[in-house]
This record gives C-alpha cells, structure tokens and sequence, in this order.
C-alpha cells in the first residue's frame, strides 16, 4: 500500500511510518479513538525493543493460536478501532480461514463509530460483523466494552481479542473462555492471563495466524490437540520479556 504514505520504501522507517499512517487515517474516518494514537505509540516503543521482528516463541505462540480457532465450536474475533485501521483485511482473511465471527467491541462505544468500523471492515471483504446488537454483558465490568452480543462473543469457546483491555481479558477468561492475546507488553494483564499470549505487533501476528491456520487446515484433531498441549506460555512471556529487556535489536 505505497500509495498511503508519500514514503519511499527504501526509508528505513517506511513500515513504521505506515502503520501510524493508518492509525492517523483511522482517526479521521472515525474508525480510531484519538487515545488510540497513544496505545500505538506505546507499542511501538516495545516492538522497537523487541528488534521489531516475529521471535521463535511468538510463532509458535501464533501456530497454538490458530491450533485453537482451528479446534473451537465457536471462535469469535474481537475488533476495537485500532485493529480496523491496521489489519482490516487480514483479521477478515483469518475470520474466512478458520470459520470464525467477526465482533467489534469498543471502549469509547458510539452507534457512529461502530458504523464506521463495520462498513471499513465490509470494504475489505467482511461478509457479516456482529457488534451492534450488544444484548448480552459480560460479568464483572462496568465499562463499555462489557457489551457484547449474545450470539457473539458471549457464546464463544475461543476468543481472539488483540489489543485488549486487562480487565475485560480477565472477565472473559472468569467465563471459561479461551483467550487468545496480542500485546507487545509481556508483563501486560491480559498477557497473563491468556491461555495463548502473542507477544508480537498485530500487524505481523494475525497474518502468522493465518499462515498457520492455512497449513493446519487439513491436520487431524489429534495433531491440533498435540500442539496447544505442547504450547508454553509462560515460557513465551519469558523469553519475549528477557528479548525487551535485553534489548536485541535486528
């Protein structure tokens, strides 16, 4: 998408530079809240750290991922305003991938902004989106983001939910649902407590997924099974925290 940006791609900040061009651009559709610049700034900084690279254990994290949407009744994906302005095509792709809804779910929550996210997510290929039917709540939290719908998120066994708030991860995991996390910050809540944490930026962690997803399509239930049991948390946060705080740029 050269076209975005007026940035040559030999800049040696060219993808950085895209991404907060789309951030910038997502504000003014009304797709992204304002404090949305802020999350990505905040990201960016640890993505820096983290050599701004996919590490071993972030793509294995991604192959567990898409082990579980691939083995679940019913997975949904979460979309927040940030997630549309960044991958919108790629979180529609993986949604047709592994069978998955699409749902968006929102902080700063206006019948106009979720609109606007539907429609940009209906540009890029979105069939359906839930999110504006919010008849159900999940327990346990007072904010906006506790609106889900019914036959959504709140039905789902497998819930990817990038960018996430820590409190609404909590919730949804007091709900007996698997969560699948993408934040850059491993010592983030919803890290934590997430049974598959991808400590890696979204615009590389959801195409992983897809990527994965594709070539275990045809794999057994076994196979799949074998793969989420095999699968370390603990061990990822780990290595993704000692990979920041070392500071092992590429």
């Amino acid at each position: 998408m050269t076209d975005e940006v007026d940035v040559p791609e030999s800049h040696p900040r060219y993808e950085s530079l895209l991404t907060r061009h789309r951030i910038e651009a997502g504000v003014e559709q009304g797709v992204t809240h304002l404090q949305g610049l802020l999350a990505q700034g905040r990201g960016e900084a640890l993505d820096y750290l983290l050599g701004e690279r996919t590490i071993p254990s972030a793509d294995a994290a991604a192959r567990a991922a898409a082990a579980h949407l691939l083995l679940a009744d019913h997975p949904v994906l979460s979309v927040n305003g940030n997630v549309a302005a960044l991958v919108p095509g790629e979180i529609v792709e993986l949604a047709g991938v592994v069978g998955a809804d699409l749902e968006v779910n929102i902080f700063n929550r206006s019948e106009e902004r979720l609109d606007a996210i539907v429609e940009h997510l209906r540009e890029h290929g979105a069939d359906a989106v839930k999110g504006r039917t919010a008849d159900a709540r999940i327990p346990g939290i007072d904010h906006e983001r506790a609106r889900v719908d019914a036959d959504g998120i709140y039905a789902a066994d497998v819930v990817l939910v990038p960018l996430e708030d820590g409190d609404r991860a909590e919730a949804l995991g007091a709900m007996g649902k698997t969560e699948i996390v993408i934040d850059l910050n491993p010592l983030s809540r919803s890290n934590q407590v997430a049974a598959v944490p991808i400590v890696d930026n979204l615009v590389r962690a959801v195409p992983n997924i897809t990527r994965h997803a594709r070539e275990l399509r045809t794999a057994e239930r076994d196979e799949l099974e074998r793969i989420v049991d095999e699968f370390d948390a603990g061990a990822h946060l780990e290595a993704a925290e000692r990979a920041i705080r070392q500071g092992e740029l590429a």
